[in-house]
């Protein structure tokens, strides 16, 4: 009998490079993928690709569901058939939009979760529950954030961020009755190698903005900070999470998969504008000046820029990951340079900035 896996959040960007790293494996899966109806025809021909790339042994299943309802949406039959088949949950379905409203936001990430959590419950053979939140459950908290803790900020960014926060509590709870492993990521960006990626969001806006800047005369950094602007490429992030999710030590733990020497964000901007305009920052716009510009809807569709990214250039904390390094130890996997793999970035982006697909629809 092969080991069964059940993935929410297929077709979405990081469930696609977990698929791909298990289909690089030699180990043979059972593979069961919840998909909305809705997304079912996108799905099954993202799946065939993904079959062409490698010959696999492992089997796939598109299952049809909804995290937002009751059992996950499946029928009752489906959701009988899989329960003592499934060894393994990856819970990677969520809203990761900042500008999402809150009550599609709550909807999905914290009442989508407890669906999860309540069917995860009931699998009577189940090794480890993986649960991806975000390194920013972390809110408006400064000083050092860590793996151990999970404490209520005074205040949050924006709903993406709290309605991830509500879930984590949710997994946070089910240590205590199944085996749980808690991932929570910075920034992600695209492939260390090729530069690859789904959408240009997070360190892409900056992109969008410098291509948009870099014709005119002179050109303003974005406000004066001192703040560490933390990103890793999904190919760090998926490796790193699919190694702790099957180490023994894992079980219980919740890890930071965050940069250990993070740049600060004022010189990410002037690294990307060398590499993509070979032009540097030549003065500083007032922060505020920058939120009124982005506050106005029509700059923001021109520049395709998120208003909700500018907060994260200003936050004054960082994150410890020693507990994901000590465990990482053994395996090889380490965080790379961010800047190092600039010049991918933007090759890729270039090659890609006219292509409606890659752009997220900015309001």
């Amino acid at each position: 009998m092969k080991t069964g896996y059940f993935v929410t959040g297929f077709p979405g960007f990081l469930s696609e490079q977990l698929l791909k790293e298990w289909i690089s494996g030699s180990v043979s899966k059972s593979i069961y993928l919840l998909v909305m109806p809705s997304m079912q025809k996108q799905a099954s021909e993202r799946l065939e690709e993904l079959k062409k790339i490698n010959e696999s042994q492992s089997v796939f299943h598109i299952v049809q569901g909804d995290i937002t309802k009751p059992d996950m949406g499946m029928t009752h039959s489906a959701s009988a058939y899989l329960k003592d088949k499934i060894h393994y949950v990856w819970h990677l379905a969520a809203v990761y939009d900042l500008a999402v409203p809150k009550s599609t936001a709550f909807q999905v990430n914290v009442t989508g979760t407890h669906h999860v959590n309540e069917w995860v419950r009931t699998l009577p053979n189940i090794k480890r529950y993986v649960y991806f939140s975000t390194a920013y459950v972390a809110g408006k908290r400064n000083g050092v954030i860590k793996e151990t803790e999970l404490i209520r900020p005074e205040a949050f960014r924006n709903h993406y961020e709290h309605s991830k926060f509500e879930a984590e509590v949710l997994v946070e709870k089910m240590k205590s009755e199944v085996p749980v492993t808690i991932i929570r990521p910075a920034i992600v960006k695209g492939s260390t190698k090729s530069g690859d990626t789904t959408k240009f969001d997070g360190p892409y806006y900056l992109m969008n903005i410098i291509d948009k800047v870099k014709s005119i005369p002179v050109i303003p950094y974005m406000g004066k900070s001192s703040a560490k602007l933390n990103v890793v490429p999904y190919d760090y992030v998926i490796q790193a999470a699919n190694y702790l999710a099957h180490l023994p030590e894992g079980e219980g733990k919740t890890y930071h998969l965050t940069d250990p020497y993070p740049y600060p964000a004022r010189e990410v901007y002037r690294f990307i504008m060398q590499e993509q305009a070979g032009r540097t920052p030549s003065f500083t716009m007032p922060v505020k000046a920058v939120q009124l510009t982005l506050s106005i809807p029509y700059v923001r569709k021109y520049i395709k820029a998120e208003k909700e990214g500018l907060d994260y250039f200003f936050w004054e904390a960082e994150f410890d990951q020693s507990q994901a390094e000590e465990d990482l130890r053994q395996s090889g996997i380490e965080c790379p340079d961010f800047v190092k793999a600039i010049p991918s970035m933007v090759r890729f982006y270039e090659e890609n900035k006219h292509d409606k697909r890659f752009h997220r629809k900015i309001k």
